[in-house]
């Protein structure tokens, strides 16, 4: 007759760390470089989710930022990098009749995107919107060059 014995993810476990290897496992399997499509609220940072739209005229940019205001964004162009960034900063406090603090909550939220641009855009043109918790920018487009008809000259 053999006993049994309770196992996790392979190996035996206690009653005093029965998640012991599980939370190495967990560990070990996470990539720590992947950024992409991780929910960041997990450890405690925001990064708005993004859209990129391109039509004939312009370009487009859709950031999912609920709970901001406009005044809250910083949009800046340099050296044909367009940076969207915000800082918000909350404090809430309650104090008693005492004058002691009952309850102080406080709350920090920033983000920082940049966006190489391609050399067709419209540098004057930049057009920012927030509305319904979505940020939308537009970035015109320059007109394409127009390919000239070879010139024939004439041999005199």
């Amino acid at each position: 007759m053999s006993n049994l014995v309770k196992k996790s993810n392979g190996f035996p476990t206690t009653s005093v760390f029965p998640n012991f290897p599980a939370f190495f496992d967990d560990f070990f399997r996470r990539d720590l470089f992947d950024w992409n499509d991780k929910n960041f609220a997990e450890i405690g940072a925001t990064l708005p989710s993004v859209n990129l739209k391109e039509t004939d005229k312009e370009y487009h940019i859709e950031l999912a930022v609920p709970g901001m205001k406009k005044d809250d964004f910083k949009i800046e162009l340099e050296n044909n990098v367009l940076t969207i960034s915000s800082e918000k900063q909350e404090e809430k406090e309650e104090k008693g009749k005492d004058g002691n603090f009952l309850r102080k909550e406080f709350n920090y939220q920033s983000f920082y995107r940049s966006f190489t641009m391609p050399e067709n855009t419209k540098e004057d043109s930049i057009v920012a919107k927030y509305n319904d918790g979505i940020l939308n920018v537009s970035i015109g487009k320059k007109e394409p060059k127009k390919e000239s008809k070879p010139k024939v000259i004439s041999i005199k």
